[in-house]
């Protein structure tokens, strides 16, 4: 319970949130993981960070703040729950159903006549997995409709070490299924389990996680066909986002493609990538 001052008489904790103490979470999240919160998000550090001043016995967010600029080998856990909590984003099934539609209808169906070999797709800040799992869903189905034997790999990358557990499991409650899978789907690839509802070995067998940082170097991945971007380059300065955009075109094969959210646009100087206009719905290709 808070006082009228912040502070939560129970624990000891204050929650107010200083100026520089502000600034010093800022420069921490801007130079660890690229995020730039502006000047006016106290509000959104306060309710993400709060609960990690009692978890790591923080009288404060001056503590939280000095252990941030601290290099100490006890910092790093707080230092990991810090970006986990600010990096962790709404997710859910088939998010914006129409580029699922043209993954599986048309860009997977061009991928598999024009190359041998394994198909590889890239899902960049992938969350609790929904987003790789959905492209598994639709690679199934292009290759059923296809009929290609054709191994299909999905990599699915996020900064977030706890949130690419949950991904891992691959076992998602009845609400998490609710936002986006109908009965059908549901009927057809998961297995009710004692704590909600497991996903079929034949979609995460495709699927793999790893724990990985956008601003650092995209070498170590290998080369796609398929690049998933969406909704994270919200959150990076304008230079950031032409960099990664810059860098995700060199992953890709020549004839390769790339998603943004539908509300993104790409950004201006950007020469490497078309725009596809497909229905309602337009992604971008690298010319090759």
């Amino acid at each position: 319970m808070l006082n009228s001052a912040g502070t939560d008489k129970s624990l000891g904790i204050s929650g107010n949130l200083s100026p520089a103490d502000y600034q010093a979470i800022q420069q921490f999240l801007s130079q660890n993981c690229g995020i730039e919160l502006g000047d006016s998000k106290q509000y959104l550090v306060k309710s993400r960070l709060q609960p990690l001043l009692a978890k790591f016995e923080l009288p404060g967010f001056a503590d939280l703040a000095a252990a941030l600029q601290s290099n100490a080998f006890s910092a790093q856990k707080l230092k990991s729950a810090v970006i986990d909590a600010m990096t962790t984003n709404e997710t859910f099934w088939f998010r914006d159903e129409r580029q699922f539609s043209e993954l599986r209808d048309n860009v997977l169906p061009q991928v598999l006549a024009q190359r041998n070999g394994s198909i590889r797709i890239w899902s960049a800040a992938c969350s609790s997995g929904q987003e790789p799992y959905s492209i598994s869903i639709c690679g199934l189905d292009a290759l059923r409709a296809s009929g290609k034997n054709r191994a299909l790999q999905i990599i699915g990358t996020d900064i977030s070490e706890a949130i690419l557990e949950e991904a891992k499991r691959a076992c998602y409650s009845d609400a998490a299924l609710s936002r986006g899978i109908d009965e059908a789907t549901k009927a057809k690839y998961f297995q009710k389990s004692y704590d909600g509802y497991q996903l079929n070995e034949e979609v995460t067998r495709q699927v793999r996680f790893q724990q990985f940082n956008l601003l650092k170097s995209f070498a170590a991945l290998g080369r796609f066909d398929v690049i998933f971007c969406r909704n994270v380059l919200i959150y990076f300065s304008d230079a950031i986002k032409r960099d990664i955009l810059t860098r995700m075109a060199d992953s890709l094969e020549p004839g390769g493609y790339l998603f943004l959210s539908s509300t993104e646009a790409m950004p201006p100087g950007i020469g490497a990538y078309e725009m596809v206009r497909s229905g309602l719905t337009n992604y971008f290709r690298k010319p090759g």
